[in-house]
């Protein structure tokens, strides 16, 4: 374990907070009054908060447990974290004197601690008994002729199980092979069906889908699950609210078909495709790699200084996923860290944007590689360093480079430099004029299409537009995007030209994260 974390920031802090309610909640208890026994060191922080009981809660904070942070209190609280995990950590970055350094934690959370940390290490397949049991065996190894016979009996037997480890593990390989085959001939046959209602549709017309409502896109998608094939299932779901969501759907619905049909058809071609684009197929409808897996090859792990870009959580039905950003300072690597909570309860992974972090990942297979996870961490996380931007132009041949390799990719990360927010000329804070869908690339202030949008009843995001400072050229804000994260990075940009972090896609940029006075600032 590393030493003691360099303090974070409030946005730092803030970044963790699951929704705008514990923000709020975590803000009121960031002053001294309600703490006692505050401390930290050894990577972690903890104190006691009073509450509406007779007993303060205990509340602590693994800063650097192995698997990412971790957060408990005694509260009854269902968030991570909670609100005094959150009130904490702000008056652990805000007042050195409030929680100072401290040698060992207390019972009471040193107890919790070293047991996350335990499972950490035994899950990263570090047992601090190996090296015990290894002396033992040389011990009896050196034990005297009496025994010889003993030990000879052992090694007899130890060679019979493991004969019998290694044929246990052929059968296990062998089932697996089988199960990976029935599961491959069951996506086909899911991939043929689909290419058939494809065609039905398109000789249909796709007029009449506005009538038909949801119910055919659902069945069509439940079809697919049958054939486990869950990212074709996705996508035919998401395409069901394409039809009647403004001006240009019957546009943008034969568009999305296409892809689908495309992705169908590399399935049943993937081994005609080149390995890196057949393991995109592969992921793009649903088979995925164990991340286990992954981190198991030593020769594909990426260390690196990885600066957290940004965090976003989004609700996918019973899933709440949670997408970080990462750029890594040495290999200047882009990568993407996906983690899901069920139930309502946001994943347990969270990392505070604007820092770094010294640790390996594992890039997922693919054409573009990308998603990655998440493997040993070798200190807490440290303050973090502004990234270095692209141009314009720049930006879009990266996302070119990208689609080409994935035709499927919403979206590629981008950090823009020196670039500034310009609103419509006729919006207010309240709202937005229509902008272009997917007019990318074009001169700052003048629009590249229509007033087509990608989401119904106009509004967020639309008619705005990054531009660039020492050039005309400007790429168009995607629809969705939030008034008041633009309105934000409008008054960041009060001083000059800013640099943002986000998603650049065929519907426009996407802005996450902007840096002002060399601070990280999430959007």
């Amino acid at each position: 374990m590393g030493g003691q974390a360099v303090r974070w920031t409030a946005e730092q802090v803030m970044a963790l907070a699951p929704d705008v309610a514990s923000r709020r909640a975590g803000s009121k208890l960031s002053a001294p009054g309600p703490w006692t026994e505050a401390g930290s060191g050894g990577g972690a922080v903890w104190g006691l908060c009073k509450g509406s009981g007779s007993k303060p809660y205990q509340t602590v904070v693994d800063l650097d447990g192995g698997q990412g942070i971790g957060y408990k209190c005694s509260c009854p609280s269902r968030k991570f974290p909670c609100k005094h995990a959150l009130g904490l950590l702000l008056l652990w970055a805000g007042d050195e004197a409030a929680v100072a350094e401290q040698g060992e934690p207390p019972q009471w959370a040193e107890g919790w601690l070293s047991g996350r940390r335990q499972r950490a290490e035994k899950k990263a397949g570090r047992s601090p008994g190996g090296e015990a049991a290894s002396g033992g065996g040389r011990s009896a190894g050196r034990a005297g002729g009496e025994t010889g016979a003993r030990d000879g009996g052992e090694g007899a037997a130890g060679a019979e199980a493991a004969e019998g480890e290694e044929g246990d593990a052929r059968s296990r390989a062998e089932a697996a092979r089988r199960r990976a085959e029935q599961r491959a001939a069951r996506i086909t046959a899911g991939a043929e069906e689909l290419e058939q209602r494809l065609a039905d549709l398109l000789r249909g017309g796709l007029a009449g889908t506005e009538q038909s409502g949801y119910a055919p896109w659902e069945e069509m998608a439940a079809r697919m699950v049958d054939a486990q094939a869950p990212g074709l299932a996705n996508r035919i779901r998401e395409l069901g609210a394409v039809p009647g969501s403004g001006a240009g759907w019957p546009e943008r619905l034969l568009e999305e078909c296409a892809l689908l049909h495309l992705l169908a058809r590399g399935w049943m071609r993937a081994d005609e495709l080149p390995g890196p684009l057949a393991e995109t197929v592969r992921s793009r409808v649903g088979l995925t790699v164990e991340a286990a897996e992954l981190l198991a090859d030593e020769q594909g792990l990426v260390r690196d200084e990885w600066l957290v870009l940004a965090q976003s959580d989004t609700d996918e039905g019973r899933l709440t996923a949670r997408r970080i950003w990462l750029h890594g300072r040495a290999t200047g690597r882009p990568a993407l860290l996906l983690s899901f909570g069920v139930g309502g309860r946001p994943p347990e992974l969270a990392l505070p944007v604007g820092a770094t972090l010294d640790a390996e990942l594992a890039y997922y297979p693919g054409a573009s590689p990308l998603r990655a996870a998440l493997g040993e961490r070798h200190d807490a996380p440290l303050l973090g360093f502004r990234p270095p931007g692209h141009s314009i132009p720049q930006a879009l041949d990266a996302y070119a480079g990208a689609l080409r390799d994935d035709p499927w990719l919403e979206g590629w990360p981008c950090v823009l430099r020196d670039v500034i927010p310009v609103p419509p000329s006729d919006s207010g804070p309240s709202g937005g004029s229509a902008g272009p869908q997917r007019g990318v690339g074009g001169r700052a202030g003048g629009g590249t299409g229509g007033s087509t949008a990608s989401r119904p009843g106009g509004g967020s995001g639309e008619g705005w537009q990054l531009a660039a400072a020492d050039e005309e050229t400007a790429l168009p804000v995607a629809p969705g995007t939030g008034t008041a994260a633009l309105w934000r990075l409008l008054a960041i940009s009060g001083d000059g030209p800013v640099t943002v972090f986000g998603e650049c896609g065929h519907r426009g940029f996407s802005p996450y994260t902007a840096w002002s006075e060399g601070k990280a600032v999430p959007l």
